[in-house]
């Protein structure tokens, strides 16, 4: 290497230099390297004043000056739970944008998005409320009595999105009562998620209605269900208010209908919209489709389309489509449907990423089905199962992967036998939500150090599926012995981001069909139960095995039912580990490990032998912490935990019901010692990894910097 100082002497220097050099042997001169030297320490004040000027901005500045420009401009720090808030550099940097525009109610409303990764809306109260104008402020549009022809004020009567004027409301927005008064803006929050089921088969109906209609649900378990919208994103920089479009929320029947008369401008309907109807493969023209109320028992539906009318009827807040009778000799068109439904967190099977839960990435060992070979392997998913099986011989692990979010229903049941240490995983593709409809139960065996694996999948028991004795049992059952008569030596059961449906089918109406049978039972000794992110109903475990649930729900659809006991539902079950559970039913256990950010909600009946809902038979180990518990629990050792009393705290569901999009999520209104009494001051229960009183908490530091002088605010939940 050169010196480009020493380039720069003249040349009878250098050459004298040179001499010296090789008459010396030396690689350079002796004044070479002292400027060489020289021009060292020159690069280095060099780039220390470069990284001087750098560290004047956010963009460029080195990471240990980012908290020092956060503390000029004064940043406050947040938890940065949400992806948006998740990098300080990009925060300090939103900081000093926004504060550009603070004060303004679209510099709250992007601080509310930003900070919880859901849906908001600011909303200046003052703005509709219902006065006598000042001649110098004329709102001609803010009229005190609504305008009764048009729908919109009477569906967004009292929402976000109301613009009818109020009476004064001079009870304090902080407390969470009053709203409309001048000093009140509204903080409005969509806390569910639309998760997206694409180009699934819809779900027949009854047939008997009135004039031959054909009636569809889209539920794959042929329930009812309301359809969400999805969220259309607004841009990094909110530039114009939210509209019921840019939230994630309930599709109603109003606003599809209008929204239909826009054809391929629709903003909910088509491909890239939130509701897509395809018959034969043919989109369904907007202009051909009829939003209806279509209440009613099965066979006597309501606004039935008849001969000649729309091509298809929707009531999205039921989750019903009907289309016209057939013609004589017809055959019934191939009905699909694109659409999303609500729920509170990333749990049981759903369309989100699931990729990195996989157990099996060599493609070379995923065996897709439907089958995509040339010669087909295989016709069934229980043919499938059988040849993943067979193929386990030139392998330790095989998968069979679900491509499609269709039902597939399985006749007659599943029998698992996996070979000495292999491992089969059978799972739903990613970001598709396939459901499977048994004939009977899944029975699980197995050599030594073999596992089976379910990921991403919905289990139900099909309409010819009823609990019998000694079969069908449960859904999924590890039973103590083979076919052959050995010793079932499985050593692992594990459950991802499954539903095993609660009460194992559910009616029309979301009523569980079963109540509280058992989803899953698990007899071999020593077998190791796994249970992540998944929605089951009961279980029972035999006390030699270990059953161990994180950040799911266990629900034996009543608080009197039986949730988790031994394989005789009264004494004690397997080793129990909870981690952030919510659990609907009593629990006997043999051991609690651990419970942890849990919720067991519980309750006696009139005439219980039961001592208490959860009971440990083994006192002297185990842990309960953080969590709540059944009146009179007996638990080993607790920590910071909440036991039910009379007039005490309790948790407050949205709903109990399995199907709903407020399932078990807890209200806001909830008291802080159980919404926020977990390890990290976040919420017990099931949806503890959402970490909503975090998001809430960061939301509330960030409006205290932005919120203008004189005025409050109040955060208002609209799900």
């Amino acid at each position: 290497m050169s010196s480009e100082l020493f380039g720069l002497l003249p040349a009878v220097y250098r050459l004298r230099d040179a001499q010296i050099a090789q008459s010396q042997q030396l690689a350079r001169g002796p004044l070479e390297s002292l400027l060489m030297l020289v021009e060292e320490q020159v690069a280095v004040v060099a780039d220390d004043l470069t990284q001087l000027y750098e560290d004047q901005f956010i963009e460029t500045c080195a990471p240990w000056v980012i908290p020092y420009i956060g503390d000029l401009i004064g940043y406050r720090s947040v938890r940065g739970i949400a992806p948006a808030i998740d990098n300080p550099r990009a925060e300090v940097a939103q900081t000093i944008s926004l504060r550009r525009r603070k004060g303004t109610v679209l510099v709250l409303e992007q601080l509310a998005r930003d900070a919880t990764g859901w849906g908001a809306h600011a909303v200046e109260f003052f703005q509709v409320l219902g006065d006598t104008e000042y001649m110098n402020h004329l709102r001609p549009r803010n009229h005190y009595a609504p305008d009764l022809r048009r729908w919109q004020p009477g569906l967004y009567l009292d929402s976000a999105f109301d613009r009818t004027s109020h009476r004064v409301d001079v009870r304090r927005i902080s407390s969470g009562r009053g709203r409309y008064n001048i000093q009140n803006i509204g903080v409005f929050l969509w806390s569910l998620g639309a998760y997206g089921i694409i180009d699934a088969p819809v779900t027949a109906a009854a047939t008997n209605t009135p004039g031959g209609a054909q009636c569809y649900r889209f539920n794959s378990l042929g329930m009812d269900m309301p359809l969400f919208h999805r969220a259309v994103p607004q841009g990094e920089q909110i530039s114009a208010a939210a509209r019921p479009v840019n939230v994630a929320a309930r599709l109603r029947r109003r606003v599809l209908c209008a929204d239909l008369q826009g054809g391929v401008g629709a903003e909910f309907y088509g491909p890239s919209g939130s509701l897509l109807l395809t018959l034969d493969g043919t989109v369904v023209n907007p202009y051909q489709i009829k939003v209806a109320n279509l209440s009613g028992p099965d066979g006597a539906w309501a606004n039935l389309p008849a001969d000649g009318d729309y091509a298809v009827a929707v009531d999205p807040e039921l989750g019903r489509i009907a289309l016209p009778p057939l013609s004589a000799g017809a055959t019934a068109p191939q009905l699909t449907a694109t659409y999303y439904y609500g729920f509170n967190a990333d749990m049981g099977g759903g369309d989100y990423p699931r990729a990195d839960s996989f157990a099996v990435n060599d493609a070379q060992w995923v065996l897709p089905f439907p089958d995509t070979a040339g010669v087909p392997r295989y016709a069934t998913l229980k043919d499938a199962v059988a040849y993943a099986i067979g193929q386990l011989a030139h392998t330790g692990e095989i998968a069979v992967e679900l491509t499609d979010s269709d039902a597939h229903p399985i006749a007659g049941g599943l029998t698992v036998d996996l070979p000495k240490g292999t491992t089969l995983e059978v799972r739903a593709a990613n970001l598709v939500r396939p459901t499977i409809l048994l004939g009977g139960e899944v029975t699980v065996s197995g050599d030594a150090s073999s596992q089976l694996m379910l990921n991403g999948l919905v289990v139900a028991a099909g309409t010819a599926m009823t609990p019998g004795s000694p079969t069908p049992a449960a859904l999924v059952h590890l039973p103590a012995g083979r076919a052959d008569g050995t010793a079932n030596l499985l050593s692992g059961l594990s459950l991802t981001d499954c539903t095993l449906v609660p009460g194992w089918s559910v009616s029309p109406d979301g009523q569980p069909e079963y109540g509280s049978v058992p989803v899953l039972i698990a007899e071999p000794a020593g077998v190791a139960v796994s249970v992540t992110r998944s929605i089951l109903g009961a279980i029972r475990a035999d006390a030699l095995a270990t059953v161990a649930v994180s950040d799911s729900i266990v629900d034996a659809t009543g608080r009197t039912h039986v949730a988790y006991s031994a394989v005789d539902g009264v004494s004690g079950g397997a080793a129990l580990t909870l981690s952030g559970c919510t659990v609907v039913g009593k629990v006997h256990a043999a051991l609690l490990s651990l419970v942890s950010d849990s919720i067991v909600w519980a309750a006696l009946a009139a005439a219980d032998t039961w001592t208490a809902g959860l009971v440990a038979d083994r006192k002297q180990e185990g842990c309960v912490r953080f969590s709540f518990l059944p009146y009179g629990s007996v638990t080993p050792r607790r920590f910071e935990c909440v036991e039910q009393a009379l007039a005490g705290p309790a948790p407050l569901f949205r709903s109990l019901r399995y199907g709903d999009p407020g399932y078990l999520k807890l209200l806001a209104a909830t008291e802080d010692v159980i919404r926020r009494g977990a390890c990290d001051a976040g919420e017990m229960g099931a949806f503890h990894f959402v970490l909503a009183p975090q998001r809430e908490t960061d939301l509330k530091t960030r409006l205290q910097e932005y919120i203008p002088v004189g005025l409050e605010y109040g955060l208002i939940y609209q799900d």
